[in-house]
């Protein structure tokens, strides 16, 4: 292959993007979106306070009033006097948003409770007067066991609230605090990225390549340069265009934040030093105190961000080079879009798989199937970033790489030998055997 040739195919990709007016809309409008989103979210939780829940309490227990706690959310009022249907018929001259009737203990002293309001109730009402009413009838037996004295307060002491505090040990023996939810998200948003990304990015070459086929300008390309020069140079052109984008939305996000955010007299900056949490988060874990900020601190300072960072990179670029050097002669092999599905199908699935293991890796990273889903080269740039931060064997790591390096060799050989057959094939819908025998063919 000519590589001054691919680089002029990677010049004429990268112009011909960039210059269509729907790179500029989307390059333009998704950041305006997302901060939008954003400044409307943070404003939401900001600024609107919820509205109290006025509720009215027809109590014929006696004895669980007392126990209903005005949390903010609910605000209670006795209105145990009066009926429930002369309070439910009046609900809103009263101002009441609910009426809470809580019937006579039976025989076990367990009660029932019902609510009426003109509205949905909000989502945490019961989960609240439910722990409230329990609360209450737990009290009341409790208290009916005058055998046993001090029966409450011995059932308190027996109660315990055990939270675990974790701690890594490094090859020294020096320890520090950990949290293994943090493992959890940051192999998530690795999974969800590269899936994300990889799927996007080789979708925009294969339309390139289904464009250029049904416009007949590849007639015309393919007379002057060889099939596998223009595939290559059109996956390296499509990854500039996508990484450009990519750097125009994160920028003209922060941008668009920031004027919002001023305009709006929204403070994002609030909170902790983070140079000092950083800090306090690297000393030595008997000197840490135990509160959640700095075992969230002090997990992030212990992820190994070089390998990571390093790793995603390799991934990332490896992973799209596979992925796009198949979409390519998908797209090759058909003449619109709607042709795609059936051959695109294949390669869909192991990329779904992939994010089907990272949901379930953190809680078991080492078992069979999370190693093997970091060893297929059609899984591993999803399955091995979310093994990262938990450790895993340098050898291993580079086994990995070197088969999904090995892997996207063979791919984009065979790749190239279709694209050079189906990029010029017109009239006829091609099927997997087609395919496989113009990968055959000298």
């Amino acid at each position: 292959m000519n590589l001054r040739i691919i680089g002029t195919v990677i010049a004429r990709e990268y112009t011909t993007k960039v210059r269509k007016k729907s790179f500029l809309l989307t390059s333009l409008l998704v950041p305006v979106v997302i901060a939008v989103g954003l400044i409307i979210m943070i404003s939401l939780m900001v600024g609107i306070a919820p509205r109290s829940q006025q509720v009215a309490v027809v109590d014929r227990s006696g004895f669980v009033m007392p126990f209903l706690v005005n949390d903010g959310a609910n605000e209670f009022t006795d209105y145990s006097s009066q009926g429930p249907e002369q309070v439910k018929n009046n609900l809103g001259s009263m101002g009441m948003d609910v009426l809470l009737v809580v019937s006579e203990p039976d025989a076990t002293g367990a009660v029932t409770a019902q609510a009426y309001s003109h509205n949905p109730l909000n989502v945490d009402f019961a989960t609240a007067v439910n722990s409230y009413i329990n609360k209450a009838v737990e009290e009341r037996r409790i208290a009916s066991h005058t055998e046993v004295e001090n029966l409450g307060g011995i059932i308190e002491s027996i109660k315990s609230n055990v939270r675990i505090t974790e701690y890594l040990l490094d090859e020294s023996g020096n320890e520090s605090l950990s949290e293994s939810g943090i493992y959890m998200m940051i192999s998530m948003v690795m999974g969800i990225f590269i899936f994300f990304f990889i799927t996007m990015f080789g979708g925009m070459v294969m339309s390139s390549v289904i464009e250029e086929k049904t416009s007949r300008v590849v007639e015309v390309l393919i007379s002057s340069v060889k099939a596998t020069e223009l595939m290559f140079g059109k996956i390296i052109g499509v990854a500039l265009v996508a990484f450009t984008q990519f750097l125009l939305w994160i920028g003209l996000t922060v941008v668009i934040l920031i004027i919002g955010t001023t305009l709006t007299g929204l403070d994002l900056g609030a909170g902790a030093d983070s140079a000092a949490m950083m800090e306090m988060a690297a000393m030595d874990a008997q000197a840490l105190p135990q509160g959640d900020m700095a075992v969230l601190m002090s997990t992030i300072v212990k992820i190994p961000w070089g390998t990571m960072i390093a790793s995603f990179v390799v991934y990332f670029i490896l992973g799209y080079l596979l992925y796009s050097s198949m979409f390519a002669a998908i797209g090759s092999a058909v003449e619109s879009e709607s042709d795609t599905q059936q051959l695109q199908l294949p390669l869909t699935i192991p990329l779904m798989i992939g994010y089907m293991i990272v949901l379930f890796a953190f809680k078991n990273p080492d078992s069979p199937v999370v190693v093997w889903g970091s060893m297929i080269p059609f899984t591993s740039p999803i399955v091995m970033l979310a093994r990262i931060p938990y450790g895993v064997p340098a050898g291993e790591l580079a086994l990995s790489i070197a088969i999904l390096f090995l892997s996207f060799v063979l791919l984009a050989w065979a790749s190239a030998k279709i694209y050079r057959v189906g990029i010029l094939m017109f009239g006829k819908k091609s099927s997997y055997l087609d395919l496989w025998n113009w990968i055959k063919q000298k």
